[in-house]
């Protein structure tokens, strides 16, 4: 009971490589996540811009494909 097994080496292990080894560091992956929010906070904006525009609206034709009045 005074010493760790071998699952506890492998958790501190894992524990150990997630956050400080490998490219899965905790500030690349949080950096990841930010860019992320940014680029859907400015979609969002974008689309607000777009949305702000009325469009104008067209004529419907009644006239059928061969050029005939229906």
């Amino acid at each position: 009971m005074g010493s760790l097994s071998i699952w506890h080496w492998i958790i501190v292990g894992g524990v150990v490589f997630v956050l400080f080894g490998g490219k899965f560091k905790i500030s690349d992956v949080m950096g990841d996540v930010a860019k992320g929010i940014k680029a859907f906070k400015k979609g969002l904006a974008e689309e607000e811009i777009a949305g702000d525009k009325p469009t104008e609206p067209r004529a419907i034709d009644d006239k059928s494909a061969d050029g005939n009045k229906v």
